[in-house]
């Protein structure tokens, strides 16, 4: 049987704050809870295979397999529209960050193009 100071206490534990009324409440509920589940213990389970979901369920997803595309260029930008993404991406990084990424990791070419630009 469920008392109150159970419920206080786990309460505590997961750093609730319950009120009076709450503490009772939920008593009264995980009491309920609880008196189902020692219901559910009685009943003969020996012939019943452990599952993980009620109900079956496929993996219904493609192979993942590599196929090459044969237009690259007409799903990437020019090559100077994607310099000039780059070029933006590590000026705004340099702005906010006040180095460019990799340089503390022992990337100085990329410091190097960045100071080209």
């Amino acid at each position: 049987m469920l008392e109150r100071t159970e419920v206080d206490k786990v309460a505590h534990l997961a750093r609730l704050c319950l009120t009076t009324a709450e503490a009772e409440q939920f008593t009264t509920q995980l009491r309920d809870i609880l008196d189902y589940f020692e219901q559910l213990s009685e009943l003969d389970v020996t012939d019943v295979e452990p599952t993980t979901r009620a109900i079956d369920v496929s993996n219904i997803t493609r192979a993942d397999t590599l196929t090459p595309y044969a237009d690259r260029e007409a799903i990437l930008p020019v090559p100077q529209t994607r310099k000039k993404i780059i070029l933006r991406f590590l000026k705004l990084w340099v702005t906010l960050r006040g180095e460019p990424p990799f340089v503390s990791m022992g990337h100085p070419l990329l410091f190097k193009f960045l100071q080209r630009c």
